[in-house]
């Protein structure tokens, strides 16, 4: 399995030509880079980027996906090719949809993975910390989840499983702040969750993070032959990637704790962000563009997958994890298996 690379365009009007199997990258008419088309897996576009008619035909025509951003990473349009995928495991997708029993427990199965990955940010947070205080408030947040865990497989509806995923997420955000480094709460302090547009340097920063992750989640549903629209936990909406969404969330954690560590280290300050009238934040443009390539250094990272028993790079792990997800509905194994952190 080999990894491609996803290019991040993050420089304000930049303009992406074909040359001949090159896409080339301009910046006020100078050339600032050159990729060979067979390097790429898709090009993804934060702003105002300009793109060439032949470079949009020659993407399509290889199946490499072009993602349209706007400067916070919110979704705005995805040009594709030809669907590809076997229409036999797409036509149980949409039965399983239909299946209620079904998609009621892979909805708390995903939620479950999600919530094991956040308590292990909270557990590894409580052992680094060095006030006792915040160690123990930490460990409680960290058992509030587990009893979130607990009352799972109870949840008799899906409007229960997303109200227990709701509550935990509530408690996890409460204490995130406690694994800032303290001389930073200031600058990245948030009060809970806040999207469309995030409300401070946190949640820009994470927004951003998250964006990145469901474009690789949603690239690798797409190439294991699920409908990428079909989700289980997420309610289906037109033009929303449901199931995109759906795999993400066992990612989300990992998006944290990269931000935590950009932070930490000093990588991102408050200063790399920006305030617009209405009171959005975004992160600037040299800021995304230190946070994009941090990203897929992290992905380069090794891992083992708790269920295969091998090593595993980071940035495949989407691809496994959207394989496994399609035997399942294919009825070829008996649950999902989210990824979590050991």
């Amino acid at each position: 399995m080999q990894l491609l690379n996803t290019l991040y365009v993050t420089t304000p009007e930049s303009y992406l030509r074909l040359d001949n199997d090159t896409l080339r990258i301009e910046v006020d008419r100078e050339t600032k880079l050159r990729v060979p088309l067979h390097h790429l897996s898709a090009v993804v576009c934060f702003g105002h980027i300009n793109l060439s008619a032949p470079l949009m035909h020659r993407l399509a025509e290889e199946g490499k996906a072009l993602v349209l951003l706007d400067a916070n990473g919110r979704f705005k349009a995805r040009l594709e090719g030809e669907v590809s995928g076997n229409v036999l495991l797409r036509r149980s997708h949409h039965q399983a949809i239909d299946n209620t029993a079904f998609t009621l427990e892979l909805a708390r199965t995903i939620v479950a993975g999600k919530l094991r990955n956040q308590r292990y940010v909270l557990q590894r947070g409580a052992r680094d910390s060095k006030s006792d205080e915040e160690t123990a408030l930490l460990e409680r947040a960290a058992q509030d989840l587990a009893a979130s865990l607990r009352a799972l497989p109870a949840a008799p509806d899906l409007d229960t499983v997303r109200g227990i995923e709701g509550e935990a997420a509530r408690t996890y955000f409460e204490v995130f702040t406690l694994l800032v480094r303290t001389d930073q709460r200031g600058h990245f302090a948030m009060n809970g969750r806040s999207r469309r547009p995030p409300r401070d340097r946190m949640n820009a920063l994470l927004s951003f993070l998250y964006s990145m992750w469901t474009n690789d989640c949603r690239s690798a549903i797409e190439a294991a032959g699920l409908d990428p629209q079909m989700g289980f936990l997420h309610a289906l909406r037109p033009g929303r990637a449901a199931l995109a969404l759906d795999l993400v969330e066992e990612f989300r954690p990992f998006a944290d704790r990269l931000a935590l560590t950009l932070i930490n280290r000093g990588q991102v300050t408050a200063k790399d962000f920006t305030e617009r009238e209405g009171g959005a934040v975004l992160l600037d443009g040299d800021a995304r563009k230190a946070v994009v390539v941090a990203f897929q250094e992290r992905k380069k990272e090794e891992l083992t997958h708790p269920l295969l028993a091998e090593s595993v790079l980071l940035g495949l792990v989407p691809l496994v994890q959207a394989r496994l997800l399609a035997r399942h509905v294919r009825g070829e194994a008996p649950t999902y298996v989210p990824f979590s952190v050991r």
